[in-house]
């Protein structure tokens, strides 16, 4: 929260102002939490094409022309409310890094974050996510854009893409929002 002391009153941006009337903004900003970020819409489908490759977005199912407009919505709640993740980490797969450029500008490829769907396991993957998820101090918070299966592996629920869920340190959904 940005306060500054002016002469002893205390002031409060806009953001600031904002954040605290809006409980999830509230909650992370009282970070050790992540935001699971199923990747915006994408073109009809399940899963991806025969034969894709990760290292070519034109292999895969990637965004709509609704999905990057779903991103850059995303970018902008968390842009009103003041909220800079600390980190951005992303699947390898062009829909979640597109997610995550087009909202924050930014993302770092993690592994644990790829999808395992039609390959089975995950197990090795949400020990990592598990893991991962105490590391994130108070005051802090991170956004993890990925895949459904993924979420509902950590978390046991459904989500619909673009749909996010606020997850404490312990695995534990708090939140979830569409961010619009």
């Amino acid at each position: 929260m940005d306060r500054r002391l002016f002469t002893g009153v205390l002031l409060i941006t806009p953001w600031a102002a904002s954040a605290q009337t809006d409980p999830l903004a509230a909650r992370l900003l009282a970070g050790a939490c992540v935001v699971l970020l199923r990747h915006a819409q994408t073109v009809p489908g399940i899963g991806d094409p025969p034969n894709f490759r990760l290292d070519q977005c034109s292999t895969q199912r990637n965004l709509s022309e609704e999905g990057r407009l779903q991103a850059g919505r995303i970018g902008q709640w968390f842009t009103s409310r003041g909220l800079l993740p600390r980190a951005v980490r992303s699947s390898a797969w062009c829909r979640c890094k597109d997610t995550a450029d087009l909202a924050f500008g930014r993302h770092q490829v993690w592994p644990a974050l790829n999808s395992f769907f039609g390959s089975g396991g995950g197990e090795t993957q949400t020990a990592q996510l598990r893991a991962a998820l105490g590391r994130v101090p108070a005051g802090q918070f991170e956004v993890w854009v990925t895949h459904q299966v993924n979420m509902t592996a950590l978390t046991g629920e459904g989500m619909a893409m673009g749909e996010g869920l606020v997850v404490d340190a312990r695995g534990k959904m708090v939140a979830r929002s569409t961010f619009g």
